[in-house]
């Protein structure tokens, strides 16, 4: 085998920085970034379904994809645009994932190159996107949910690790497999 390994213990004080690239390029961010976006807003999708939808029944299946509408441009806006709320809805959902992805991958080889596990970045991540999502809804529109009940803020981060936790492993997976 190449290379000096120790059984020392001394390599534990050490940054985890071993096998570790210069910062990755540009384009395998956003790469990284759009392909862990989509994935982690399929998946926030199928949660909300089995868990918002079919445990909760706080809506109807149909409602998952323009729910992102009525947030944001308010009910009378989702209702008057009919099946259109559907297609602007879904747009509104995978822009923002996508968004959120690209920041993701942008800032990911900070923490790792510190050590840090992409899941734990990922669920405090989590937390920053549910807020800074929840109080721009506030700022566009008066028709969301009340952001003090325990349940939404609860319901709401869990859904948001749900998109954060994939879209950490696959930027961390995509980022590393290109050796960056």
């Amino acid at each position: 085998m190449g290379g000096n390994f120790s059984v020392s213990g001394t390599e534990l004080n050490q940054p985890t920085t071993s096998g570790v690239s210069d910062w990755p390029s540009r384009h395998a961010m956003i790469r990284a970034g759009v392909t862990g976006g989509l994935i982690g807003a399929v998946i926030i999708w199928i949660y909300e379904a089995l868990i918002w939808v079919g445990a909760q029944h706080l809506m109807p299946l149909a409602g998952i994809p323009r729910n992102a509408t009525g947030l944001v441009f308010g009910k009378q806006v989702q209702e008057s645009i009919g099946i259109w709320a559907y297609v602007v809805g879904t747009g509104i959902h995978f822009v923002f994932a996508i968004a959120w992805g690209v920041l993701f991958a942008t800032i990911w080889p900070y923490f790792r190159r510190r050590g840090y596990e992409a899941t734990l970045v990922a669920l405090f991540y989590a937390v920053l996107a549910w807020i800074v999502m929840h109080v721009a809804i506030m700022i566009a529109s008066d028709n969301h949910p009340n952001y003090y009940d325990p349940a939404v803020i609860v319901g709401g981060f869990m859904s948001h690790f749900f998109f954060t936790v994939p879209l950490a492993l696959t930027v961390k997976r995509m980022l590393q497999s290109r050796g960056e």
